[in-house]
């Protein structure tokens, strides 16, 4: 695994409820180290309700990206949706949730991206980890995301699907999942600069 150099250092904040907080916590500490800042600051108990994501960009070598990821949820709209309607191609994955504001800032440069590699079959997917439909459906229709999201407060099981390998850890939390349905990147936190997801999209198509 290797950290994508950055210009700068950015630190997204991200509000997670209470409720939803509650439900994740032992998904977001999986795999955490004890001096993980993740982990710290959820045991510290200040009370700040925010999990902080370091905006850090993971690349995984293909050797070493392990099992293809199996998931299965529902779309808001109600669709049944799952890792095999995926099979053989780049997927991005983005855990979000209305109320979270990396994530609103955030959401028309994934659309842009979406736009730019859809005609290239390359497929977007949104986890929304604590919203109801209607309030997905109007952040969606706000930011003018057209990819779907698979409505995951209640179940979790994408969430959990992904943390068995690479935890999403905060939420924003983007993935790209290589064409054998492993993850080949992560972007932990807000996006540091979208022409950096487009770099990982593009290395992700590019592999045979």
């Amino acid at each position: 695994m290797r950290a994508r150099p950055r210009g700068r250092t950015l630190r997204a904040r991200l509000a997670v409820p209470a409720v939803a907080l509650a439900a994740t916590a032992a998904l977001l500490l999986s795999g955490c180290s004890s001096n993980d800042s993740l982990a710290s600051q959820y045991r510290s108990g200040s009370g700040q309700n925010y999990i902080a994501g370091d905006g850090t960009v993971s690349e995984f070598a293909a050797a070493s990206r392990g099992s293809a990821v199996t998931f299965s949820g529902t779309l808001a709209d109600g669709t049944p949706v799952s890792s095999k309607d995926y099979a053989g191609k780049v997927l991005v994955v983005n855990f979000w949730y209305a109320g979270c504001p990396p994530c609103r800032v955030e959401a028309p440069e994934l659309e842009k991206l979406y736009q730019k590699y859809g005609p290239q079959g390359v497929a977007f997917l949104g986890v929304n980890l604590y919203d109801t439909a209607s309030t997905a459906a109007s952040f969606e229709h706000d930011k003018g995301v057209t990819y779907p999201s698979v409505l995951d407060r209640d179940t979790g099981s994408v969430l959990l699907a992904f943390s068995k390998t690479v935890p999403p850890k905060a939420t924003p939390t983007t993935l790209v999942v290589d064409k054998q349905g492993r993850v080949a990147a992560r972007i932990l936190g807000a996006l540091p600069d979208a022409s950096i997801l487009d770099s990982l999209i593009s290395d992700a198509v590019a592999e045979h």
